[in-house]
């Protein structure tokens, strides 16, 4: 086979053939658009998720700050389920020297006065530790897979059901075309 028959092949679609439909057409550039849309709206929506919450994370990151708490309460109560993180009672103090407290998850086990770090929001109210650049790597790349798998998902399926269509039409256009041809052909055996 000589180089040139393989392309032809590949671009079976647009070929000159004369039973070659419009349906045919439109389905193959339908398969087109679909895998390049799928190449290339997959891939950048899985990127610009990953970077949108990377900057999230980082931005968590730099505004929560870690703050030496106080607790004010037992973190294991007498006849409870022991858990490994309990709800407690923390008092903290804030840069500006006024005091606050609030509830937090703590490890169990500890007594009123332990000394324990809880994060802060700016504005000093609690908030939960922001994820390390680890983690917050691992979960960007999470979020990004996801966002491509989903936009990849998408475009496949809405892909899927124009094909679906484009083949109803045109099993409905050979059955209109075969009935009226093939009342011709009769009764010509033997």
């Amino acid at each position: 086979m000589r180089a040139g028959g393989r392309t032809t092949k590949w671009l079976w679609r647009w070929r000159s053939n004369p039973l070659r439909r419009r349906e045919d057409v439109l389905e193959a550039w339908l398969v087109l658009a679909v895998w390049a849309i799928v190449a290339v709206g997959g891939t950048l929506a899985g990127v610009i998720t990953a970077h949108a919450a990377d900057a999230v994370f980082a931005q968590q990151r730099a505004e929560r700050i870690p703050v030496a708490a106080v607790l004010v309460s037992d973190t294991t109560q007498p006849g409870a389920k022991s858990y490994y993180r309990a709800l407690a009672k923390v008092r903290w103090t804030l840069p500006d020297g006024s005091t606050r407290t609030g509830n937090t998850l703590v490890d169990t086990g500890l007594k009123a006065g332990s000394h324990i770090v809880v994060y802060t929001d700016p504005r000093g109210e609690l908030s939960t530790r922001p994820p390390s650049r680890s983690a917050a790597d691992l979960e960007s790349a999470v979020l990004g897979t996801a966002a491509g798998i989903g936009t990849t998902g998408l475009v496949l399926g809405a892909g899927g059901l124009a094909r679906l269509r484009l083949d109803r039409r045109r099993s409905r256009l050979w059955g209109t075309e075969w009935a009226m041809v093939g009342p011709k052909w009769g009764h010509k055996t033997g």
